[in-house]
């Protein structure tokens, strides 16, 4: 069996036929094949620990497959008695989550919200009904999200002054060009700033790009669709194709790639150097963003609805847009007179963060900016890092709970009409601590222990489902 003489001289020294031989080993094989398996057997139907399933313990499940796991609820019913051997009704799941669902409406109303300083609003959609949401930036504790009939001036504003009167004091808030969003918190929080969102700007401008870039490539399909029947004198004279149009097709081509390839880098340069937050002061900003738009505006005859469109969004929202870049300003400002270095090189190490620390140039950057502040220098790169990252511009966290809330949208809609309709999810995305962060702040850590500072129990012992099982590590 094991390889080390041949069968042939096996057979011989027993003085038996090789057929025997091969026999012996194929039974012996079996009989190996068979005490592994029952081993294996043994081992996976060994208990490794007991559980007490109580009827408490039946809810935790209840509610763990359907938030945690995104089960369906018919989901869970199928569960409990294929798994389990236990029958319960869809009606019984059904009152465990709304029971769950008002203690956590509960919940939600009760957490001040004085911590927050930075705010990013925005509305996502449930087929036509929109959902306002509100989110902190720095802990993405989910302060607000309620499913309204409109998302007009008033609805905003009296959401914004109920938040304002649990604590909710931002120094700015981060939206996109929503006119209703805009309108009530200017009616709620006159005196609360309003940065533009360089998100969805960046999304439409790609957008626009795309757009250009396809209707290029179909000119340039009939152009070769054009020439292929061309260069076949049979087809050529049946069709009596005129050259002229081949040569408009050549001219529209040149005219309509240009022009694309003009858009793709209008849309590149802002977002890796105007509206990226490794870039210069606002001034220059502001000129290079003037130039862009004047550029867009010279293409403008060519596609008034679109790229016209494109241009007087961003002609309007320039201040909003760049309002981040005023905020950065003053946090480098601050660094230079805290270190007592000059301006210019703590506007440079903002820059270094441009480049990858894999490379050479930023090597030589680092070791130019070191030999020009000293020792000083550590300590200024760690406070323009610690300023960049705590300076928002975009309000895509919201896309993010929008990704994550699609699951609890799609599975409970008959929880519509009704607060709790979104008060348990909203709950449970506050509460359950991160698994993993690229923040370290963040990691092991709830939305709302990572706003308030404060520990607090698990999300189902909140809810009054507690204690949980220990852990069998």
């Amino acid at each position: 069996m094991a390889g080390a003489e041949p069968v042939s001289t096996l057979a011989a020294q027993h003085g038996v036929g090789r057929p025997l031989v091969y026999r012996q080993r194929h039974k012996a094989n079996a009989a190996l094949d068979e005490l592994v398996s029952t081993e294996q057997t043994d081992d996976q139907n060994k208990v490794l620990f007991s559980l007490p399933v109580t009827k408490r313990w039946l809810e935790q499940a209840t509610l763990g497959l359907t938030m945690i796991a995104h089960a369906s609820m018919r989901g869970v019913v199928e569960f409990m008695r294929d798994v389990l051997g236990v029958s319960i009704s869809l009606g019984t799941v059904h009152n465990v989550h709304q029971r769950a669902a008002q203690r956590a409406v509960v919940i939600n109303d009760s957490v001040d919200l004085s911590a927050i300083r930075v705010v990013l609003h925005d509305e996502l959609f449930q087929g036509s009904q929109p959902v306002l949401a509100g989110i902190d930036a720095a802990s993405t504790y989910c302060y607000l999200l309620a499913a309204e009939e409109h998302r007009d001036r008033d609805t905003w504003a009296v959401h914004l002054l109920d938040l304002q009167a649990r604590g909710l004091n931002p120094d700015y808030t981060i939206a996109d060009a929503g006119t209703g969003l805009r309108a009530g918190q200017k009616f709620a929080w006159p005196d609360t700033p309003c940065h533009g969102d360089v998100f969805h700007i960046h999304q439409q401008f790609e957008t626009l790009v795309n757009i250009w870039a396809r209707i290029a490539s179909g000119v340039r399909s009939k152009r070769e669709a054009l020439e292929a029947r061309l260069a076949n004198p049979r087809r050529r004279c049946q069709d009596h194709l005129p050259v002229a149009e081949l040569v408009a097709l050549r001219q529209l081509e040149v005219r309509s790639s240009q022009r694309a390839d003009d858009l793709r880098t209008l849309a590149q340069w802002p977002e890796r150097d105007i509206l990226s937050l490794a870039g210069p002061e606002r001034a220059s900003r502001q000129e290079l963003f003037d130039f862009i738009v004047d550029e867009l505006h010279q293409r403008e005859a060519e596609d008034p609805s679109r790229i016209g469109t494109m241009r007087v969004a961003r002609q309007n929202q320039r201040d909003d847009l760049l309002a981040f870049a005023s905020v950065l300003d003053d946090k480098l400002a601050a660094i230079a007179r805290a270190a007592a270095v000059p301006d210019y090189l703590v506007r440079a190490t903002c820059l270094l963060h441009r480049k990858p620390d894999t490379s050479g140039t930023f090597w030589q950057g680092w070791s130019r900016l070191h030999a020009a502040m000293g020792r000083n220098f550590y300590g200024v790169w760690t406070a323009v890092s610690q300023a960049m990252q705590s300076t928002p511009r975009s309000s895509s966290l919201v896309e993010n709970l929008n990704s994550r809330l699609r699951n609890c949208l799609t599975l409970r809609r008959h929880l519509n009409g009704s607060r709790a309709w979104l008060g348990l999810p909203q709950f449970f995305f506050n509460h359950r601590r991160f698994m993993r962060s690229r923040c370290s702040e963040r990691l092991g850590k709830s939305p709302r222990e990572a706003m308030t500072g404060e520990d607090h129990p698990h999300w189902l012992t909140l809810l009054g489902l507690g204690p949980l099982q220990p852990w069998q590590g």
